[in-house]
């Protein structure tokens, strides 16, 4: 058993609207995003399962034909490979769940997020 503490896990700027911090386990990854209204997301997907908690904050989800309001308080699921877009519409904490391990954020083969345009 280990505690662990966000302000403990180092940020990083991964855009000028978007930081994240992210604790990998054996077989999930947890990722902490604040989000400036603004951050623009493109289209991705990956393999793994995710769930969004929005702690604070707006988002605009985008999936297929899809579009859904996020707000505080709220969840949202994602299956495997399903193409997803997201738009911060005010500043926003999300704290993201993967199962499993995100091994492209260790590798830093994530250019997805790095390469936002916004």
């Amino acid at each position: 058993m280990n505690i662990l503490r966000w302000e403990d896990i180092p940020l990083e700027q991964l855009t000028p609207l978007l930081t994240r911090q992210a604790i990998h386990g054996t077989n999930l990854t947890i990722g902490l995003f604040h989000l400036d209204k603004g951050c623009d997301l493109p289209e991705h997907k990956h393999i793994h399962e995710q769930i969004c908690v929005l702690l604070e904050g707006r988002l605009r989800f985008r999936s297929q034909d899809r579009e859904v309001i996020l707000e505080a308080g709220s969840m949202l699921h994602f299956a495997p490979n399903e193409p997803h877009a997201v738009t911060a519409l005010e500043d926003s904490i999300a704290m993201d769940v993967f199962g499993p391990v995100r091994d492209d954020w260790r590798s830093g083969d994530d250019a997805y997020i790095r390469e936002s345009p916004k």
